[in-house]
């Protein structure tokens, strides 16, 4: 999406927020690195690599429930193939939250088995937890937290500070704002990340934001597309994304003065319930795609 390349988008907040990171890092024992289970390639934050660096992490694919199961699974398989502890959950319904202080024990075995050794046993952990906007990162804290301390809002940006919270016993976490990268080399994963609502809407054409996910869905996804628009799939062949949003529009009798189709309200309808998982359980980033995947 060449608007999302050209854009001026990348606010001062995020660039404070690298900077916060990278200076807390020396106060946490690993790192949680939340992915959205959809876009689990394109949700990773390159920045962020260099910023951990070789500090222990673990990979946490949120919004499993929203996800393709099967495709998780691949997932999950590949990031064991590659040394790198995963787990899948998703924070509405608190599916696999009980996986994930195990699994941050288990990459800080070593350390936890140092620190016993030292007479330190019972010693805090504490995790960092970072991510893109829009991911999930408070509403996983709460889970976890058991308390609705972490602000939650269905949009990017919400979190702007560093906060700490007790998660168990001996168990910290240290919430930090989603934080973007200032330039999409691919203009695919830009597109993705627009998909889920990481990047503002206020900033992107939703009109042609819904159109070219239009077309992916009608592309890779069209039983459920056409079942939930009452489209038929030869009907929408060979169209473009906005031709196929005006025609949702006026199904759904999205009308304006003139007869005119409420584009813009259709857009709107149309990436909501992309995002709420209406359309289907759908992951845009195959695994096989990305053999050579790197957090």
């Amino acid at each position: 999406m060449e608007e999302l390349k050209s854009i001026q988008w990348f606010p001062g907040h995020m660039t404070k927020t690298k900077r916060k990171i990278e200076s807390q890092l020396k106060l946490v024992d690993a790192v949680a690195i939340l992915l959205d289970a959809r876009i689990p390639f394109s949700s990773c934050n390159p920045d962020l690599r260099s910023i951990i660096n070789n500090k222990p992490r673990i990979v946490v694919l949120n919004k499993c429930d929203m996800a393709d199961p099967a495709e998780t699974k691949r997932w999950l398989s590949l990031f064991r193939q590659k040394n790198i502890k995963a787990i899948a959950l998703d924070c509405k319904t608190g599916k696999g939250l009980n996986a994930f202080i195990p699994a941050v024990k288990d990459v800080l075995a070593d350390r936890i088995s140092s620190w016993n050794k030292k007479g330190m046993t019972g010693r805090t952990i504490k995790v960092m937890v970072v991510g893109i906007p829009n991911v999930g990162k408070s509403s996983f804290i709460n889970r976890m937290s058991k308390q609705n301390r972490a602000k939650v809002e269905d949009r990017p940006g919400v979190t702007r500070g560093n906060q700490w919270y007790t998660i168990g016993k001996s168990f910290d976490l240290l919430d930090t704002p989603g934080v973007l990268w200032p330039k999409f080399e691919d203009a695919v994963v830009g597109e993705k990340l627009a998909y889920i609502g990481s990047v503002k809407d206020d900033i992107t054409d939703t009109e042609h934001l819904s159109g070219r996910l239009l077309e992916y869905l009608r592309d890779n996804h069209s039983s459920p597309l056409c079942a939930r628009y009452k489209l038929k799939s030869e009907d929408i062949e060979g169209l473009q994304g906005y031709e196929i949003l005006e025609m949702i529009g006026r199904k759904r009798g999205m009308l304006i003065s003139g007869g005119e189709t409420d584009t813009e309200r259709a857009a709107y309808m149309v990436l909501d319930e992309f995002r709420n998982a209406t359309l289907g359980k759908i992951t845009m980033d195959k695994a096989v795609d990305y053999p050579d995947v790197r957090i």
